[in-house]
This record gives C-alpha cells, sequence and structure tokens, in this order.
C-alpha cells in the first residue's frame, strides 16, 4: 500500500495503536471504513489515518480499497466483496455454488449491486460487479452472523439472475442442471419474474419447468405461458440461430430436447 509521504511510521507498536486495536476487539470489529469508524466505536482518534496505515505497513490489519480495511486474520470474500460495495449482494454463478446448485467453483466473486463499481480484486480473487435496476434488487437474504454475516440471493432470485444473464452463470449445461435440481417456490418465483418484466426469460424457466415435470411450479409455468411474447427468441442466447420453433413458448430450439435432458443426466 502506497504511504503519504508525510506519514510517520512507526518500528513498533505505539501506545495509540494498541489503544486502537483495543478498541475495535472490544467492538468486535473485523472490518471497517474510515467513514463509519466513529460511529462503531464511539471515538475516532485524531491521527486515524496515520495509525491504519501504520497497522497496515506492520500487516495487522489489510487495505481492502481506498477507506476500507480489515484485520488480517481476517480473509472472508463474500464478506469483503459485498461490504465495498456498498449494498451489494452476492449473486450469479457465486450464489449458485453457496445454494449447492452447483460443483463448479467459480474464478471471480459475483457481486450484484444497484451502483456502478469497478471491478477490483481481493486478496488475488477478481471480484466482478455486475450492475442492475433497482427493481432487479429483490430476493436477498442474510447468509452467516454477525461481522461474518453478507447478503446473498435466494434461490429463486439467484435462477432468474442466471437466466437474465448467463454469461455471468458459468456454462448453459450446468444452469439447466440446477434449475432441476432446486427446489422452488412458486409464487416466490412469479414475484420476481414480474419485477424483471423479461418476457424471454420467464419463457426460457417455464419452458424447462414444464419439460422436467416440477409440479411445484405449475402455478409458474401458468403464469410464464401467459407471458411468452410475440416474437421467437433463441433457447440458448449463445448457441447459433438455428433449429425448430416451439410455438407454445416461442421459443427457437437452438438446442434438442434430448440434449437438455441429457445435461440433468451428467455428473460431476
Amino acid at each position: 500500500m502506497a504511504m503519504a509521504k508525510s506519514t510517520y511510521i512507526s518500528s513498533n507498536l505505539s501506545v495509540e495503536q494498541i489503544k486502537f486495536l483495543h478498541l475495535l476487539d472490544a467492538n468486535e470489529i473485523l472490518y471497517f471504513s474510515i467513514k463509519d469508524i466513529e460511529n462503531r466505536i464511539g471515538s475516532k482518534p485524531d491521527n486515524l489515518n496515520e495509525l491504519v496505515e501504520n497497522l497496515c505497513h506492520k500487516k495487522i490489519l489489510n487495505r481492502i480499497e481506498r477507506g476500507k480495511y480489515a484485520k488480517a486474520q481476517f480473509n472472508d470474500l463474500y464478506v469483503l466483496g459485498t461490504f465495498i460495495s456498498n449494498g451489494g449482494v452476492v449473486a450469479y454463478w457465486s450464489a449458485l455454488h453457496l445454494h449447492g446448485l452447483t460443483e463448479r467453483f467459480p474464478n471471480k466473486l459475483f457481486i450484484k449491486t444497484v451502483a456502478r463499481k469497478r471491478n477490483t480484486s481481493i486478496f488475488g480473487t477478481p471480484i466482478q460487479f455486475v450492475s442492475v435496476q433497482s427493481r432487479k434488487n429483490i430476493g436477498i437474504i442474510k447468509n452467516g452472523y454477525g461481522d461474518n454475516a453478507y447478503p446473498l440471493t435466494n434461490v429463486e432470485t439467484t435462477l432468474l439472475d442466471c437466466f437474465d444473464q448467463p454469461r455471468y452463470a458459468g456454462d448453459w449445461p450446468d444452469l439447466i442442471r440446477a434449475f432441476y435440481q432446486a427446489k422452488l417456490n412458486s409464487g416466490l418465483l412469479i414475484a420476481c419474474a414480474s419485477a424483471y418484466n423479461n418476457a424471454s426469460t420467464t419463457r426460457r424457466m417455464g419452458y424447462l419447468a414444464e419439460l422436467f415435470e416440477k409440479k411445484e411450479l405449475k402455478s409458474f409455468i401458468r403464469f410464464a405461458r401467459k407471458n411468452t411474447g410475440k416474437k421467437y427468441v433463441l433457447f440458448d442466447v449463445a448457441a447459433p440461430d438455428t433449429g425448430a420453433f416451439n410455438k407454445q413458448w416461442m421459443l427457437r430450439m437452438n438446442m434438442e430436447e434430448s440434449a437438455i435432458l441429457n445435461c440433468i443426466q451428467e455428473t460431476y
């Protein structure tokens, strides 16, 4: 971390540095921002910036990004990734993995946020921020406890997000398998799909729900049938524009049904 030229770096822990660390411990603070530390510990040292820079230099604190820090032993990427994104939520492929719907571990952490934020990395792991409209910032649950907790999209929203933007969901066969395996609440799925208002996404999921005979999604299938739109869309957005036309779902089936069914038979 680059230090300001005027910052004094002590060779040993000073009384002020030890006192600040004790305050963090007393308040069970694992990570913090310069902006909100006064509210969390009840006071703000006059030389706070110099304190944290010294503690980072001594590798007692880690600088996560400008103005935001974590104790050196705290390395939970889900917590820190959402912390620096101001309201961000673990989503897409990362959420699929956390919900146990894929064993394929993503090579980056996906965070959904209503604010634009530049991609970054924490401890060498890339963080991909995906900006969405506020109406898509729904279906959020909390995973973990206390300072170890972080926001995560629920199963219904996770799958809807992934079908909405499959480029952030791994690969298409894996997403199909995840949908097949998921235990879904039809009412929640309808509510989320209504907020997203994406007929193409809704019809793909409705088609799969019917194909897989997911009895718990009967009401969602009826909902999806009423929202198919008037133009054909590709079943797999990344595949060539070929294949039969499914009039009921207004889908261009550029992936054969046998191949779709084969996806759910495959094991890792």
